[in-house]
């Protein structure tokens, strides 16, 4: 089984699951929610520590060029305005989404360290947590737009 093949295709499955939470999301629950909390910054944080934790350490992540401080920001009272908008954060998923299959190819996946203090794993390991955190999200995120009505269907199923 070729490990880096499959790990693509789960980044880009959950990608796409993420996109369809942005793409359906009713203008009027993007920016709502607890405050720091709200749908916009929950999936701008799902593709900031996706795209970060996708580098082979912390030393080599760049931030996108549109990034904003504080924006991934789940906890305290953080402030980004203004909000981004859905097409902004849906530029930033695909540029990530896109970007895929490179970086997993560039990383070692045999490495017995991260490349991120804050992890003290194998590289593999933490692919694998990227996954279930992006995951994690899209799973609020699809809660939040079941409660509207809005359903996100399963990428990868076939």
């Amino acid at each position: 089984m070729d490990v880096k093949a499959a790990l693509k295709r789960q980044h880009h499955y959950g990608f796409e699951m993420l996109r369809q939470c942005i793409e359906r999301c009713p203008d009027d629950l993007w920016a709502s929610g607890q405050h720091p909390r709200n749908f916009w910054r929950i999936a701008y944080h799902a593709v900031y520590y996706t795209d970060r934790y996708l580098q082979p350490s912390a030393r080599s992540f760049k931030h996108w060029t549109e990034h904003r401080k504080d924006a991934p920001v789940l906890w305290g009272n953080p402030s980004v305005e203004p909000t981004y908008s859905k097409a902004e954060v849906l530029t930033f998923l695909n540029l990530t989404d896109q970007g895929v299959d490179v970086a997993i190819d560039c990383l070692d996946l045999d490495s017995e360290t991260s490349g991120f203090s804050l992890y003290k794993m194998p590289k593999l390991d933490l692919l694998m947590l990227n996954l279930r955190h992006l995951q994690h999200h899209v799973g609020q995120l699809s809660e939040l737009l079941m409660a509207e009505n809005v359903d996100v269907v399963w990428a990868g199923m076939n």
